[in-house]
């Protein structure tokens, strides 16, 4: 299935993304292994607002539905001082967060299109590299954005409230 944009999700936008995430939750198989997401911990509807208001929020829609979502903002101070394979000013920089989709259309290339898309439309932008992290627990998304030659360039222990203190990988793809 081929999508065809992300579209930048407005402040009506939120009940349905809300939706979209406690779903994605409820719904994705091993979601206490992998990425471990509890609503109200990690997304909480604070986040998701915050991601809406700045313009960070996107998603890729078919027939009304979302099929998937994610936030893309500028590089903040947590990522300094990490093992980059070049020294970038924040606003340089895509940081890719929440990164979910709609359990049915898991395993079917999604999240992998909308990568796609998040790296041209980083590129649209000006970016000169996307940045992300990963649970270490979450080797599927590690096998993900490797597979799309982001390189993972770091570990750090950071502490999150749906995890409590553990260790995420940090990846990097130069545009």
């Amino acid at each position: 299935m081929e999508m065809q944009k992300l579209v930048q999700a407005a402040e009506q936008d939120f009940p349905k993304i809300v939706q979209f995430y406690q779903d994605v939750i409820a719904r994705t198989a091993h979601m206490d292994r992998y990425a471990r997401w509890v609503y109200g911990q990690h997304p909480t509807d604070e986040m998701i607002l915050g991601y809406i208001r700045s313009g960070a929020m996107y998603y890729c829609e078919k027939d009304g539905a979302i099929l998937s979502a994610v936030a893309l903002t500028a590089q903040g101070e947590e990522y300094h001082g990490a093992a980059w394979s070049c020294a970038l000013g924040d606003d340089e920089v895509s940081v890719v967060h929440l990164l979910g989709v709609a359990a049915e259309w898991q395993g079917k290339g999604i999240a992998r299109q909308t990568m796609a898309l998040v790296t041209e439309l980083s590129r649209e932008m000006g970016k000169k590299a996307v940045r992300l992290d990963a649970l270490a627990c979450n080797t599927p998304a590690h096998r993900l954005y490797e597979s799309l030659g982001f390189q993972k360039r770091d570990v750090r222990r950071w502490y999150a409230d749906n995890v409590g203190w553990t260790e995420f990988f940090l990846y990097e793809l130069v545009l």
